[in-house]
């Protein structure tokens, strides 16, 4: 496939480097030469020096025939110029953008053809908001994928010394739990990843990812780790856009407070907001965390735009008393370093956004895709179409399918059941089926297992 790709930054420059070792074509456009020559260095692509949005750039790097168009820059306005440039000029058939300022967002109507012709519009903010809101309602888990509206979900657990499991072998799971069925999808050990079957033992401090019908992701977390409290008081250090939204979202069921540094947002943050309690004032001023009781909070999530400023308050609140702490970190070398610590969780919202992204590139019917672990590993739910001939996964039980290196099938939604993947499950058409995929050189292969042949049609 051949994508060019606007803007050169965090995302972009991940976004590049994941499409690039899949064997596509891929064209970068940066105003800045020096980022632009540290990714051709790195990574087998072409770089195009200029303004994304300029016709005579988008054709220096290849828009008369290019598949997609991806305008992921720090401009709202240049992304968007960029795509009705690409659909008016060059018929580019896939345009993707992302659009970060809320006024753009709350118009109906706005993004279409006869518009701004924008075919997918990724909101960072609201990606993330959602990332960090299921964090909060899973008390316990390092992160939380929804699948199918909702219907199922990937938690991945710390186990702990003393849980249940620890020392078993997995295939006691279901005697532990006889009335829940789950699946063990991938365990990380020291940031190896290990192919889950029956007779694997789960150590303590392994990262473990599950797959469950939603209503029973409790139960089976709490044979991993100890059960944690339903959370019930939040401090959002940040009042931007990311806290505005998540304040907004879950202020009807906990009791919320935000640290906002600007007065003038601060004022506008307590009028717009109904429940939350606003204070004016710096998350790392030790006698205000004193102040507003932090020994009593069940998190601190700190999420402004300075990593540092997110770091040292995360840390000052897990120090002072704080049960959980969660830092949005933009730099992704800072998040290992980081993450385990003191910090309970690092959010990386290029990661988050990247898995966006990547649903609308793969091949195939592709609903949802999550990067996981910095990128190395990812969670991919594909529908299921055609029939025996023409399709590699349709009338197939699990056990019969040929899966690549690395891939498990965690769990099939038919309708509005979940069932939990075994090798007797039988595939049928229009079945949503949740991958695991810990070695990303075989995505294309899992690709392909989703594509219809001809004789469908």
């Amino acid at each position: 496939m051949k994508i060019i790709i606007l803007g050169a930054g965090q995302v972009g420059g991940s976004l590049a480097a994941q499409l690039a070792s899949e064997a596509n074509d891929i064209t970068v456009i940066d105003t800045d030469t020096a980022r632009l020559r540290e990714l051709g260095d790195r990574l087998d692509i072409r770089t195009v020096q200029g303004k994304g949005s300029f016709p005579t750039v988008l054709r220096q790097a290849g828009a008369d025939d290019a598949d997609m168009l991806i305008a992921v820059t720090s401009s709202d306005e240049t992304n968007m110029i960029a795509c009705q440039v690409a659909y008016t000029l060059f018929r580019t058939p896939t345009k993707i953008a992302r659009v970060r300022e809320s006024a753009y967002l709350t118009r109906g109507g706005l993004f279409h053809n006869e518009a701004v012709p924008i075919d997918v519009l990724i909101s960072p903010e609201q990606v993330v908001t959602n990332y960090v809101k299921r964090l909060i309602e899973t008390p316990g888990a390092l992160q939380v994928l929804d699948f199918a509206e909702g219907k199922a979900q990937l938690v991945a657990v710390r186990a702990y010394y003393g849980g249940p499991l620890v020392g078993q072998e997995l295939r006691f799971l279901r005697q532990h739990m006889p009335g829940v069925d789950t699946r063990v999808a991938a365990i990380f050990r020291k940031d190896r990843p290990i192919i889950p079957k029956g007779d694997t033992i789960i150590e303590a401090d392994d990262e473990v990812f599950f797959i469950a019908a939603t209503r029973d992701i409790r139960a089976v977390m709490s044979e991993l780790r100890r059960v944690e409290k339903t959370h019930k008081r939040v401090v959002i250090a940040g009042g931007g856009n990311i806290g505005e939204r998540l304040a907004e979202a879950i202020e009807s069921r906990y009791q919320v407070k935000i640290i906002e540094a600007s007065k003038t947002r601060a004022d506008y943050l307590s009028q717009t907001l109904d429940r939350t309690v606003v204070l004016h004032g710096s998350a790392s001023d030790r006698e205000l965390l004193i102040e507003e009781n932090i020994e009593d909070v069940d998190i601190f999530c700190a999420i402004t735009n300075d990593d540092e400023a997110n770091i040292m308050s995360s840390m000052l609140a897990k120090r002072l008393g704080a049960r959980k702490v969660m830092t949005l970190i933009n730099n992704p070398a800072y998040v290992d370093l980081v993450q385990g610590g003191e910090i309970d969780i690092a959010i990386s919202p290029s990661q988050a956004t990247i898995g966006t992204l990547l649903t609308h590139v793969r091949r195939g019917d592709i609903v949802n895709v999550y990067s996981l672990r910095r990128g190395a590993a990812e969670a991919i739910e594909a529908v299921a179409h055609g029939d025996a001939r023409s399709s590699k996964v349709v009338g197939k039980s699990i056990g019969q399918i040929d899966l690549p290196p690395g891939t498990t099938i965690g769990a099939i939604v038919r309708d509005d059941e979940v069932l939990i993947a075994h090798d007797s499950t039988v595939i049928e058409s229009d079945d949503h089926v949740i991958l695991f995929v810990i070695d990303k050189k075989y995505i294309r292969d899992v690709e392909r297992l989703f594509q219809v042949g001809l004789t469908f049609f």
